[in-house]
């Protein structure tokens, strides 16, 4: 597919991100992601976007995306501190072999784990403070330098995600999700036919993953993302929802 026009003129800062995020849906109608990711990239937020990433099970695509895109993008990745070893050496991994070279591994801040969560112990009594601490606060700290982020996102996922737009207004940013309408088997495809690694946990029964202590395996015919944070009413950690007084770490995550 040809790459679509210039999104430049679009960018209006007079029009708001609501109508913004409108526009660019109606314009990207139907694209496909790899063409998303070029206007987003190299024209319409050009030095001001970055990609999300867990360097999780369906992590690979979006990565070798923006590796043949431009491989300096800034990638952040959020290290709560309470991840599966696996998973940070599959980061490793993917970084050597799609040559990404602005790979930011962000931590919790020491003072905040400190006072809330000096014992790490956390996540037994309050999830939703844990990820509020270890994935939401530090993903606040380093989107502050990008009007703009992509996210891997996907309406099949859950139903919270069934209508999700490519392109989201929030938290004073626009939020690119190009996979928005790709499902399973798609994700599976694209890494096939690029030869791309696997997250090692995927064959052990993990088909979402997120931190060590609040994930387990998944047994057959249930939802992927049923390992998480199982027996309780949460599907999201909250960096997809603004946090509110009464559920501080909201209820929306990545990949």
């Amino acid at each position: 597919m040809v790459l679509m026009p210039s999104l430049t003129a679009a960018h209006d800062p007079d029009l708001g991100l609501g109508a913004e995020a409108r526009l660019l849906n109606a314009r990207f109608e139907g694209a496909d992601a790899t063409d998303i990711l070029k206007a987003a990239i190299r024209e319409h937020f050009s030095g001001e976007i970055a990609l999300i990433s867990s360097f999780g099970a369906d992590s690979s695509v979006l990565l070798h995306m923006v590796s043949q895109i431009d491989p300096a993008t800034p990638v952040v990745f959020i290290d709560t501190g309470k991840l599966f070893p696996e998973t940070l050496r599959y980061r490793d991994r993917m970084i050597s072999r799609l040559g990404l070279t602005d790979v930011r591994s962000e931590l919790p801040a020491e003072a905040d784990l400190s006072e809330k969560d000096p014992g790490g112990m956390l996540w037994m009594s309050d999830t939703d403070a844990c990820c509020h601490i270890r994935k939401v606060l530090p993903l606040e700290r380093v989107l502050g330098g990008f009007s703009a982020w992509i996210s891997g996102r996907k309406r099949h996922q859950s139903n919270t995600r069934a209508v999700l737009d490519v392109f989201e207004a929030e938290g004073g940013r626009i939020k690119v999700n190009p996979l928005a309408a790709w499902s399973a088997d798609d994700v599976l495809s694209y890494a096939k036919t690029h030869d791309l690694p696997p997250h090692p946990l995927v064959a052990q029964g993990y088909p979402s993953i997120g931190c060590l202590p609040c994930t387990s395996k998944v047994a057959p015919g249930e939802d992927p993302r049923a390992g998480r944070w199982r027996g309780q009413d949460k599907t999201e950690c909250g960096i997809h929802r603004p946090a509110s007084e009464d559920e501080p770490g909201g209820s929306g995550i990545q990949e």
